[in-house]
């Protein structure tokens, strides 16, 4: 079950979801709207990569601190929200691209969009242009949607992206 804006808000409420930094303009409907952040991974060269368990995107990227991200057809960077989320056990979430990006050609999360339940931390995005034109991200542009919604059971991430770091 998808949660509403009212849900949302009494689950803050009680403290089972945290954000910070916190503007309540940015819950909508049925979705929280996370920002960019100025902190980027910028990938090196052209390299053949050998995907595996093993493989580790911060040997293969570079971390930068920008005013600005340029973003030519067909570029990848990855990013993270200004926001650190705080969720219980028994809620998850589900990162969204905003339409009125997508409709630019702009993918904000390639395949990692589930976000665990029980987690603490910033969401990482996989940026990627996939239009004819050159895009330019700023911090703090909304960038994202959260989607809440309640999980059966209890659970709690414990895997190699607790953290969360660029």
């Amino acid at each position: 079950m998808i949660l509403t804006k009212n849900e949302i808000l009494k689950e803050i409420k009680k403290g089972n979801i945290k954000i910070k930094p916190f503007n309540l303009k940015n819950i909508g409907p049925a979705s929280i709207d996370l920002t960019l952040s100025d902190r980027f991974r910028l990938f090196r060269g052209n390299k053949k990569i050998i995907l595996n368990e093993k493989t580790d995107y911060k040997k293969l990227t570079k971390g930068k601190k920008l005013k600005e991200l340029v973003l030519k057809p067909g570029d990848f960077a990855l990013g993270i929200t200004k926001e650190t989320i705080k969720l219980p056990d028994n809620l998850c979430g589900w990162l969204g691209g905003r339409s009125r990006f997508a409709r630019l050609g702009l993918i904000v999360h390639i395949t990692a969009s589930f976000v665990q339940p029980g987690i603490n931390n910033k969401q990482v995005l996989e940026i990627k242009n996939v239009s004819n034109n050159t895009l330019i991200l700023k911090p703090g542009e909304r960038l994202c949607q959260l989607i809440i919604e309640k999980a059966e059971g209890k659970a709690k991430y414990k895997g190699k992206f607790k953290k969360q770091e660029l």
